[in-house]
């Protein structure tokens, strides 16, 4: 563990969490698209997003200043918070690069960071595929760590695919007057994964250490076909069918992916 350090005045680093969510589904006809939109519409309307990112307020150590939030016609939801910003007590948990949320007291606050997000309900008639979008960032200043709520976040959006990025900007300054650009240890987004999460993802990284950014790609490794279907489920298809929709399902998956057409 590396000595606590020493700041003139308050710790002013902005940590910056922003990830891509998504969620692929194979609706084989006109009425199956619409079901499935206004499924995904329902499950993600802007209430439950309230609900999302209030847990990662009360996970990051932080407490709600304001809310704005907005459904859309004809689908999709926004959620923007202000939260004030706490400085947590050391603890084991804050010192290491260890998943989960910080549970210490909090005093003080430092009101210059929110949490959004923004979803995308997308399909198209040709090829029968349809997507979901959430676009979520998590913006903070101070000890508090965004990438404590990482693994909520992925797991309560039931994430077929995770683009992530973190970055730290801007400096503070310690006691003698010399800049830190980041104030703790980090190689990779991985490092704060739960051993479960990281089992059940194909991870890329794309690192570039010099900036403090760091860049995660996640695949989801299990592929049950009737997990991608609105509507019946795969034992009302010939096995021709269901060669054809998992083609096109992981087609579109890698093409997410890898963020191009294949």
């Amino acid at each position: 563990m590396n000595d606590k350090l020493r700041l003139h005045g308050f710790n002013n680093l902005t940590k910056t969490l922003s990830f891509n969510i998504y969620d692929i589904c194979y609706t084989k006809t006109e009425k199956e698209r619409q079901e499935y939109i206004e499924y995904i519409d329902e499950l993600y309307s802007a209430d439950r997003l309230t609900k999302i990112l209030s847990d990662v307020v009360d996970i990051i150590g932080a407490h709600i200043l304001n809310i704005a939030r907005q459904d859309y016609e004809p689908e999709g939801a926004s959620v923007t918070m202000l939260i004030a910003e706490h400085e947590v007590l050391p603890s084991k948990d804050l010192m290491e690069e260890k998943p989960g949320p910080l549970r210490d007291s909090v005093v003080g606050h430092l009101d210059k960071s929110h949490v959004t997000v923004h979803t995308y309900p997308e399909s198209h008639p040709e090829g029968g595929i349809s997507t979901f979008r959430a676009d979520i960032d998590v913006s903070t200043c101070g000890l508090i760590s965004p990438l404590k709520a990482l693994n909520y976040l992925i797991h309560s959006l039931e994430s077929d695919i995770v683009n992530v990025d973190y970055r730290v900007r801007g400096f503070t300054r310690d006691v003698d007057g010399v800049k830190h650009y980041i104030d703790h240890d980090i190689n990779s987004i991985q490092n704060y994964l739960t051993e479960d999460t990281r089992n059940a993802y194909e991870m890329i990284d794309v690192n570039v250490y010099q900036e403090n950014l760091f860049h995660t790609k996640m695949l989801h490794k299990d592929f049950d076909l009737d997990n991608f279907l609105f509507g019946e489920g795969s034992k009302a298809m010939s096995a021709d069918e269901r060669a054809e929709v998992e083609a096109k399902l992981r087609k579109e998956m890698l093409e997410i992916f890898y963020s191009r057409n294949m």
